[in-house]
């Protein structure tokens, strides 16, 4: 019990400046493209996820370059019958412009769009829609199983997203909300939405106990049989407890879970992310471009190394020793290695790296801030990498 009141304590990301003790506390242009403007690696990767050929994709564009320079036009010219447009792609495989009206009058336009007629105008969807977000502004709760809503100008509708079994739900919600229910497309949706993380060495995470979040930093991007997570520190959290990120500085979302940890003895553990997140092989550069992991070979002493957390960004310093048994707060961690270089609160977890890529360790503890004359004062403890991943039999993510 002492040693977890501890640890929730270090999470927190308390430090002293004593440098008498080492704290732990660090886990704290308007017109569309041209054929030649379109970059090769996206031009594959539309004639492959589009199933394009390269004269669909040169159609495709042009199409594109015409809602560029004329779809405003061709929608003030339907005033206030205009119902949307889009780019669409017809049975041929060829693309074309749609405009959308309410006007029931046979019309044409420019070669390669077609003036579609529908019930509802865009004035009438978007007014329906407003009325669940106003709604919701004055604090009514979304029920759960609804995903969410928007005007569909394709099906020419309201379309709210629901889950298997929320249909009732739903249906509820828009009567309260006093929306036009004549506009309301109902779309079953099986799995819920939630924000895609993208993860690198060095870039933020909130762990949590169930019952308090604090923040840490990711080391680096690992695999085991196929699951895929990332290296950090153990303080930062024990088995099981979830990891998340921060949305739009506000909210949290879950992206998976401490699948191990020790501490103390070690400061080790790797998260398992949920699929649909993006770990990326490299260490956050924040501002200088990111650094590729090429390999996990043990630098010696005396060897630079840099160190990439959430709160300070991206620091440099020198291996001083190895093998280095530290004393936290009622925490005794074997087994660390000493660098010269700062750290704070949040940095926990956080990658070490070298000049050539090499990946070392993730960020322990350490004394002084990276503030001021502080700073040239500071030491700082890295677990080493290898030995967290023979631990848990963990393969290190490279960069191509």
């Amino acid at each position: 019990m002492q040693m977890r009141k501890f640890v929730n304590w270090a999470k927190r990301g308390l430090l002293a400046v004593s440098p008498l003790v080492f704290f732990v506390a660090l886990a704290v242009s308007a017109a569309g493209p041209s054929d030649r403007d379109v970059a090769p690696a996206m031009r594959a990767a539309m004639q492959r996820d589009l199933g394009l050929s390269p004269a669909q994709l040169s159609q495709y564009l042009k199409i594109e370059r015409l809602a560029a320079q004329q779809g405003q036009r061709l929608a003030k010219a339907q005033g206030d019958r205009f119902a949307g447009s889009w780019l669409e792609r017809k049975p041929d495989g060829q693309y074309q412009l749609v405009v959308a009206t309410t006007s029931i009058r046979p019309q044409r336009g420019p070669a390669g769009t077609e003036i579609r007629n529908v019930r509802h105008s865009l004035a009438r969807l978007e007014a329906a829609k407003q009325d669940m977000d106003d709604m919701v502004a004055r604090g009514a709760r979304v029920p759960e199983g609804v995903y969410g809503w928007f005007v569909d100008v394709r099906e020419n509708s309201v379309t709210i997203n629901v889950a298997p079994g929320a249909r009732k739900a739903a249906i509820d919600f828009i009567a309260a909300s006093g929306a036009d229910s004549d506009t309301i497309r109902l779309r079953t949706m099986a799995s819920a939405p939630r924000p895609l993380a993208t993860l690198m060495g060095g870039s933020e995470y909130l762990s949590s106990d169930g019952s308090n979040y604090y923040y840490c930093s990711v080391g680096f991007a690992v695999t085991r049989n196929g699951a895929q997570g990332f290296a950090t520190a153990g303080h930062c959290g024990a088995a099981g407890d979830g990891a998340f990120v921060l949305v739009r500085r506000r909210t949290v979302s879950q992206i998976g879970a401490f699948a191990a940890s020790d501490f103390p003895g070690a400061d080790r553990a790797w998260v398992q992310v949920d699929n649909g997140h993006t770990l990326q092989p490299v260490v956050n550069g924040y501002g200088d471009g990111d650094i590729p992991v090429r390999g996990n070979t043990e630098a010696p002493i005396g060897a630079a190394v840099c160190r990439s957390g959430r709160t300070t960004g991206l620091h440099c310093g020198v291996i001083e020793a190895k093998n280095v048994t530290v004393q936290y707060p009622d925490a005794t961690v074997n087994g660390l290695t000493q660098v010269k270089v700062c750290a704070e609160g949040g940095d926990s977890g956080g990658s070490f790296i070298t000049t050539p890529g090499q990946a070392q360790g993730v960020l322990s503890g350490g004394n002084y801030s990276c503030k001021g004359k502080q700073a040239k004062l500071a030491t700082s403890y890295f677990q080493p990498l290898n030995p967290l991943l023979q631990a848990y039999g963990l393969s290190l993510k490279l960069s191509p």
